[in-house]
């Protein structure tokens, strides 16, 4: 009746079964388990979500950056008195397919009206307010100043066009937003309405399960559209420097310091285009950057790789003078950093503001004056 006699002496070695049963596992059967798990992925919960904050933050406000930058010559560039007149836009719009809000009427005021549309939309989808809506009012406001003044870009806004739409599928208003705010203060309040498991409640708790669910699908689904984009992209462009002989003999950078165009800074310009070496290990460089980017992405070796890819926009942006395409392509590459390092950046940060606390506070106690020992007055004793 003891127990000790009815216990084995020595506990089965289930890793010699798992190990065996893995090993007899067929190839089909395991794409099959690696289809399942990113279908799991897909649907479970949504992925990334300070990526995709990050995302509308940064286009969000790079393009109010843009429309307040470029507010002293909007009417040469999308008003009325532009040299492409809206006459003109809605002849190639015929032919292209594109549309454009801006092209609706040719009244000054109306136009004045939907630039102060475009900042104020801007500034609300960096600072997610009412996301889902304003979301697609930012992409309608992108797409059309983009198809109104389409022979005026430089890159950058094709890609803040794309992502736009991107952003529209996914839920990048759920962190470091004010619908985060306003839904993290109701549930401190207590606000929060639960919903009983019977009858019309419980009808009304599906509907929501489901309608949770499709946002989870459409967020990840955009996250990976978007990294998939950014990995074309930079796949692409190395394809492309390939195939040019001025990359393969190293001398790219060098007719792109000497263009006149691309010369904010000609001192600058020449001064680097006099160190030979340099400048054909920056050709190099890039373009094995540019093509290896899709194959290091599931490694430590992105991290370094994304470093060295946010050194050459912010050299592009300087040397060659196309800020709006530079800041474009860093805010995109923010899509590949995980969550967890955004979560140590907001740790860090709270950690500095009571640190910062902690010493004004210490500051303060030692500038309050203090009674000197001459000055206490002395304890009189017990009567008697």
């Amino acid at each position: 009746m003891a127990p000790t006699e009815t216990t084995p002496t020595t506990a089965p070695t289930p890793s010699t079964y798992d190990t065996e049963s893995a090993g007899t596992r067929t190839a089909p059967q395991r794409v099959l388990d690696r289809i399942s798990a990113l279908f799991a992925l897909l649907i479970e919960r949504p992925i990334s979500l300070y990526a995709a904050a990050a995302l509308r933050i940064g286009y969000g406000l790079l393009y109010l950056a843009f429309l307040l930058r470029e507010f002293p010559h909007r009417d040469e560039i999308w008003g009325p008195g532009s040299p492409w007149t809206p006459a003109l836009a809605r002849q190639l719009f015929d032919q292209s397919g594109w549309a454009s809000v801006l092209t609706l009427s040719d009244s000054r005021a109306y136009f004045e009206t939907c630039y102060a549309a475009a900042v104020v939309t801007s500034a609300l989808f960096m600072l997610g307010w009412r996301t889902r809506a304003v979301s697609v009012l930012f992409a309608l406001m992108v797409a059309s100043f983009h198809a109104r003044a389409i022979f005026m870009t430089d890159g950058g806004d094709n890609l803040i066009l794309l992502m736009a739409v991107y952003l529209v599928f996914t839920a990048c208003g759920r962190r470091w937003s004010l619908d985060a705010r306003r839904v993290r203060l109701r549930s401190v309040a207590g606000r929060a309405v639960r919903l009983p498991p019977g009858g019309a409640g419980g009808l009304r708790h599906h509907v929501r399960d489901a309608r949770l669910g499709v946002v989870t699908v459409l967020h990840n689904c955009g996250m990976f559209v978007i990294a998939a984009q950014v990995c074309f992209l930079y796949g692409a462009a190395g394809l492309y420097k390939v195939q040019g002989g001025t990359w393969g003999n190293g001398t790219a950078l060098h007719y792109a310091l000497n263009l006149h165009l691309f010369q904010p800074w000609p001192e600058l310009s020449r001064m680097l285009d006099a160190h030979e070496v340099l400048i054909t290990a920056a050709c190099y460089l890039t373009v094995l950057l540019q093509v290896a980017f899709p194959f290091v992405l599931f490694g430590r070796l992105k991290y370094p790789v994304l470093g060295m890819l946010l050194t050459m926009h912010v050299g592009i942006a300087v040397l060659l003078g196309l800020p709006l395409f530079s800041a474009a392509m860093i805010v995109a590459d923010a899509v590949f950093l995980p969550d967890r390092f955004y979560r140590s950046l907001g740790a860090l940060r709270r950690a500095l503001r009571r640190r910062a606390v902690q010493d004004t506070g210490a500051d303060r106690r030692e500038a309050s004056p203090r009674p000197e020992a001459g000055l206490v007055p002395a304890q009189s004793g017990p009567a008697g």
